[in-house]
């Protein structure tokens, strides 16, 4: 059964693109492109799984939401 997770991604300061499984405390990946970062966060997040059987994941992610100040 396959399983939904939420990633962020944001760019660095250097260009990359990185991001970060909401629901996997530190499992986290970086790339140039777009497409290539979605790859390598999909494998980011079966290494995780493979490693940290079983997985209960106790948070649920409710949104993002950018706030401007000043």
């Amino acid at each position: 059964m396959a399983k939904i997770f939420n990633v962020i991604v944001e760019q660095g300061e250097d260009g990359y693109l990185v991001s970060e499984v909401v629901e996997l405390p530190g499992c986290h990946t970086q790339a140039k492109t777009y497409d290539e970062l979605i790859e390598r966060t999909k494998e980011a997040i079966e290494l995780y799984l493979d490693v940290k059987k079983p997985l209960k994941i106790e948070t649920k992610f409710l949104g993002l939401q950018q706030i401007e100040v000043g």
